[in-house]
């Protein structure tokens, strides 16, 4: 699509050991260490939710799942240097759409908690 990874944002589904669901909002270049989130959220394990049971949280279809105007309320978690990129693309609800914002409207719009948690893949 022409963008930096890094700026690509990527909303994922992921749920506790008591299937309690959440969302993680992660640069496109690096991945969730499942392990580290759990310890600063306090529960034992974080896995990604199956992509069923995904879609049935979110409302979204894997791929096209936004953080925005989700079926389900849930907790949002957000890497703390997104925060550090000029502007962001996040899923707009759709496989390929993508709403380029400011990352400061993600805080206000979300009221996200901040993690240091993505490592590179």
């Amino acid at each position: 699509m022409g963008i930096d990874e890094h700026a690509a944002i990527k909303t994922l589904i992921m749920e506790d050991e008591n299937k309690s669901p959440l969302i993680i909002l992660m640069h496109g270049d690096l991945e969730v260490s499942t392990k580290e989130l759990a310890r600063l959220i306090g529960v034992k394990s974080i896995k990604p939710c199956e992509p069923t049971v995904a879609n049935k949280h979110s409302g979204y279809l894997v791929g096209g799942t936004s953080p925005f105007g989700t079926r389900r309320k849930m907790p949002v978690y957000m890497e703390d240097t997104i925060l550090d990129l000029p502007k962001v693309y996040i899923n707009g609800g759709k496989r390929g759409f993508l709403v380029e914002m400011d990352p400061g409207d993600l805080i206000k719009l979300l009221n996200p908690i901040m993690v240091k948690v993505g490592i590179s893949v």
